[in-house]
């Protein structure tokens, strides 16, 4: 069998707004397909996208996350040393920061988490209808992620668009690219300037990075874009995370009464939630070797465009899978990737996402959908832009 050869095109407009319409057709086509938009291979069933996210000496990252190959084009920005690495740089600069972003040091922030998610959703409740993207999926990560690197105060509302901008940059150069790099100028800037030493404050993860740098584990510029990987990493995933959980919660209104009925199982639910909802929906690799496919070939130095998403809701990974259940176990999704470029911040989304659920279920009954949500389309991610809700006042009947 030939590969099959699809007239898809992933980065148009309409495809970005609602991606799951597509992702039968990908999945059904074969276990590799040929896109001819954008001229690459794709791979859209779990099976494979977890085969080659596990295999890095042949689907490598060195070259790129995105559609550009580093090899023969230049980054729009000095290359992530995790994201864009392969061993041994990685492993070198993911040992230092595994050590700096630590489970330990994150349970110890949980209590002043909670505290805070809890002082917001009470006034949102007391408010009752709300943006559940600006008031709560923005409005918690960004009120406590910036201090847990060390930042600076002034100009935090800046990493929101550069994490849209860098999320855009794996795409093509299409209109969202071109228009997120017109606005992102400002962001991008007060990012660089942040990553900076002296701008970090003691005791935050970015100072404990610059702090390896001082014993010799990493240079002083590596440092920077270090630090640089935790703005990426921590921000808009988690945004959008929380996001997209809120929104299926409010289209499934017996699942949230689930949760209530058994708090226990919010971790199952954002697990959940990662799975049916992806945020990060694609990412590239490039083949370092020739790699035989049924009887074609996918020639070295071929882009690879691996469906995240699409392999998350494979009928042949788990039944049911268009549906939204928080009791069923998402475990082997690949929403925060697989193997050893797996997200460095995703011990962070789920302590917030935890924060901000234990906050939610005693205190409301029903989150209810007050509007018409809004997508904000990127290259890289299934966003919304406005998401409105009634958050509907429990009556303290919610088990504890």
């Amino acid at each position: 069998m030939a590969i099959p050869r699809l007239a898809i095109d992933p980065f148009d407009e309409a495809f970005l707004a609602d991606p799951y319409a597509h992702h039968d057709a990908l999945r059904d086509a074969g276990p590799v397909v040929y896109l001819e938009p954008i001229r690459c291979f794709a791979m859209a069933r779990h099976c494979e996208v977890v085969a080659a996210l596990k295999d890095w000496p042949t689907y490598v990252s060195a070259r790129g996350v995105g559609l550009s190959d580093f090899a023969t084009e230049a980054p729009w920005r000095p290359p992530s040393l995790l994201l864009e690495a392969d061993p041994p740089l990685h492993d070198r600069t993911r040992g230092l920061m595994n050590k700096v972003a630590s489970l330990a040091s994150l349970r110890d922030m949980m209590p002043g988490w909670r505290a805070k998610a809890e002082a917001l959703v009470e006034r949102l409740v007391a408010r009752r209808h709300v943006d559940a993207v600006a008031d709560l999926a923005e409005a918690f990560p960004l009120s406590v992620f910036p201090d847990l690197i060390g930042l600076r105060e002034e100009g935090r509302e800046h990493l929101i668009p550069y994490g849209a901008t860098a999320f855009n940059a794996f795409g093509p150069r299409n209109r969202l690219y071109d228009d997120a790099m017109a606005r992102a100028a400002e962001a991008t800037a007060w990012v660089m300037d942040s990553c900076r030493r002296e701008h970090l404050r003691p005791g935050g993860w970015g100072a404990l990075v610059y702090a390896a740098a001082d014993r010799g584990e990493c240079t002083e510029a590596e440092a920077e874009r270090l630090v640089r990987s935790f703005l990426t990493a921590g921000v808009d995933t988690t945004v959008n995370g929380i996001g997209n959980m809120l929104y299926a919660f409010a289209q499934h209104p017996e699942q949230w009464r689930k949760l209530r009925e058994d708090p226990l199982l919010a971790r199952k639910a954002f697990e959940e939630s990662l799975r049916w909802g992806g945020t990060v929906q694609t990412f590239f690799r490039t083949t370092s070797s020739d790699i035989g496919v049924e009887r074609e070939t996918i020639p070295e130095g071929s882009k690879v465009l691996l469906f995240l998403a699409a392999a998350n809701r494979d009928p042949r990974q788990w039944q049911r899978a268009d549906r939204f259940d928080i009791a069923r176990s998402a475990s082997g999704h690949v929403g925060f990737g697989f193997g050893i470029h797996q997200c460095l911040g995703q011990m962070v989304a789920r302590m917030e996402a935890e924060a901000l659920l234990a906050a939610l279920v005693p205190r409301v009954a029903e989150i209810r959908l007050a509007g018409a949500p809004v997508r904000r389309l990127n290259n890289t991610l299934h966003a919304l832009a406005s998401l409105p809700v009634e958050l509907v006042p429990a009556n303290g009947e919610c088990k504890t």
